[in-house]
């Protein structure tokens, strides 16, 4: 078409090709007239082609593929009938489904006949009298619970389901956690640590200094096999995320919650910030039934009241009357936010007037208060006695600097909430031994801006901000042993937390009691579920931050090997899972790695006979290797942008803070 047009506007001289072309079509039964009427025609067809396949992906995009499967599954239209299954998150509904898929492939029975059984089952357990410690709401009414819970063992001998082997040595692996876990990181260790003391007795080097090389250098040892082993059983699982509810339209009546913040009040400033990040949870959290509280204390003191006290508590209690009057009643009515001040107590341990218990005295005294205890030592505020706000089920207990995302409390309280969530305390284990009490988040660094962040906040507070390559990641604990650890911040529910540690512990025995409570608590890490938290902007900070931990992680020491010192009466209730001693030797052995480095560095440069060259790159390698694990493994690329900018750091971070303790 563009040759003949092009031919027809040049010089006359061309006319003989045209007329050759002429005859050259008129041969083949055509013109170049019906030549260009074809193309526009074909380009004509094109265009609407075109037009029409635009069309047609902008209403495939427009559609709500989730929505219409699970309106035409008929496995869903079974679920949702016979269960809570249309008030579960949508990845816990794709849990189901994916688990009912799976279990159907690998046995004789349809997808149909598989969610049926369960739903049977689940059936059967509502229906039957139960003679145990489970309440009418236990997991066992769930489908899930056979599905993706302790339950599919029994309902795949049920289904007659076929484990294929290497999912079978997976399990078995499993089933084995605890020995098979520690065993492999011991014997992984002892590898490591014979190659650079095969060398050093090579040189000659006496048995003393070769023990004494053995003793410091096992700690950074250590160090590589627990990044190796951690980054292949992470890899072998993947993560373990918790089922949930959905709560669309936010936390109801009877989830109620509380967010609580223990906090002391030191000036009017610092009320002023304190009150503001209660509001900003709250413009965040605004749906449902919440309650947002600051916990508070005056700071310690030689006598039991100082000049300025009723000053502070007279600004948060004004702040706080400000808050209600602007943002009005919640739901179910009473006020939204609350204060709850304590008074001083003499500590003769401290020699001190202060809180007690600190933090812990603070919550521990809220979830008394609000199961309607008055022994706390909580007092009158703005001439109103403390208010034990009925119906609260769980707490949200936030630091002072910890931020609340958008509707993050709603995610915590379906997390909690959920049937198999739900936490069944055993009297004679004086634990809990299925569910959890508490749900521990993900807790992420914020972003510092110009303004407050420093070049030391900059360099060692490691990931932050939004993490573009998972929602959900690995832990080791939740992955393998199907419980987490307990940084403090988080939810729990009142009633099996405070079974959970009641008489477990003396008063001023620990400072820090994270780990502790976890450990009888029992804790789901969710690491899809993320709080902000700020990092110290000072390196003399986040130094006295590591002795805090530190401190208290030496503080577990008793209960490692023994029951606290506890009375007779007291021990039989102290009874401390194989892998809750191995959290807390574990928290121990990180608390010695950096001052082991340090010693092993030293040794290996002072010992005569030896290379000091040697003993520098062993400890080179141990702070290098487990940041290069992901990168020398090449298949898990999730893990790699969480170690690529912080591992390095964060190891190098540990020596300087440990060499300045």
């Amino acid at each position: 078409m563009q040759l003949v047009q092009r031919l027809r506007d040049l010089d006359p001289k061309v006319g003989p090709i045209l007329f050759w072309l002429d005859e050259r079509l008129a041969a083949q039964g055509t013109t170049a007239d019906e030549i260009v009427r074809a193309e526009y025609q074909q380009q004509a067809a094109m265009n609407v082609t075109i037009r029409n396949i635009i069309t047609s992906m902008r209403l495939t995009t427009e559609i709500d593929w989730q929505a219409f499967f699970e309106n035409v599954s008929l496995v869903d239209e079974l679920l949702r009938n016979g269960s809570d299954f249309a008030e579960m998150d949508f990845a816990t509904r794709d849990h189901y489904r994916h688990a009912i898929e799976d279990l159907s492939r690998g046995s004789t029975h349809t997808e149909i006949e598989v969610t049926e059984r369960a739903l049977h089952r689940a059936k059967r357990a509502r229906t039957e009298p139960r003679n145990d410690e489970q309440s009418p709401e236990d997991r066992q009414s769930d489908p899930g619970y056979y599905l993706i819970a302790r339950g599919r063992r029994a309902f795949e001998g049920e289904l007659g389901f076929h484990v294929p082997w290497r999912r079978w040595l997976l399990r078995l692996y499993v089933r084995a956690a605890v020995p098979g876990y520690l065993g492999t990181i011991v014997v992984l260790t002892a590898i490591i640590l014979a190659l650079p003391l095969m060398h050093a007795r090579e040189t000659g080097l006496g048995a003393k200094y070769l023990a004494l090389l053995a003793v410091l250098a096992a700690v950074p040892a250590s160090d590589i096999a627990v990044a190796l082993i951690n980054r292949d059983v992470t890899d072998l699982l993947g993560p373990r995320t918790s089922a949930r509810l959905e709560l669309r339209d936010g936390v109801p009546e009877e989830l109620r919650t509380i967010v609580a913040v223990p906090t002391l009040l030191t000036s009017k400033d610092g009320i002023k910030e304190h009150l503001e990040g209660l509001e900003v949870h709250y413009l965040a959290n605004p749906a449902g039934d919440l309650r947002f509280a600051l916990l508070s204390d005056w700071i310690d003191a030689p006598t039991e009241s100082l000049q300025g006290d009723d000053e502070l508590l007279a600004a948060a209690v004004a702040g706080m009357a400000s808050l209600n009057k602007r943002h009005g009643p919640p739901p179910g009515g009473g006020d939204r936010f609350f204060l709850f001040h304590r008074k001083r107590v003499w500590n003769e341990r401290e020699q001190k007037w202060m809180g007690w218990e600190r933090k812990r005295g603070k919550l521990h005294e809220l979830n008394q208060l609000l199961r309607g205890s008055t022994a706390t030592t909580f007092i009158p505020v703005g001439g109103r006695p403390p208010e034990a706000i009925p119906g609260v089920r769980y707490v949200i207990t936030l630091d002072a600097d910890t931020r609340l995302p958008r509707d993050t409390a709603a995610r915590l309280v379906g997390t909690m909430a959920h049937p198999l969530n739900r936490a069944k305390f055993s009297a004679e284990e004086g634990r809990v031994v299925d569910g959890y009490s508490i749900v521990q988040p993900r807790i992420t660094p914020s972003l510092p801006t110009d303004r407050e962040g420093s070049l030391f906040q900059q360099i060692f507070s490691g990931p932050r901000g939004i993490d573009p390559y998972a929602s959900a990641v690995s832990d080791v604990y939740q992955d393998l042993f199907r419980e987490g650890s307990y940084t403090g911040k988080g939810i729990y529910e009142i009633d099996s937390f405070e079974a959970a540690l009641a008489g477990k512990a003396k008063e001023n025995t620990l400072l820090s009691h994270d780990l502790f409570e976890g450990i009888f608590a029992r804790v789901a890490l969710a690491t899809d579920i993320e709080l902000f938290d700020e990092f110290p902007s000072h390196y003399e900070a986040a130094a006295a931050r590591q002795h805090r931990w530190a401190r208290g992680d030496w503080q577990l020491l008793p209960w490692i090997f023994g029951s606290g010192g506890l009375s007779k009466a007291g021990r039989s209730k102290v009874k401390i899972s194989a892998i809750g001693r191995g959290k807390m030797l574990d928290n121990l052995r990180r608390t010695l790695s950096a001052p082991c480095m340090f010693l092993t560095l030293l040794a290996g440069w002072l010992m005569p006979q030896i290379s000091p060259w040697m003993w520098t790159g062993f400890i080179l390698a141990t702070i290098s290797i487990p940041a290069l694990i992901p990168f020398l493994a090449g298949r898990n690329p999730r893990l790699i942008g969480i170690f690529k900018r912080s591992q390095i750091r964060g190891v190098l971070s540990d020596l300087l803070l440990g060499a300045y303790q």
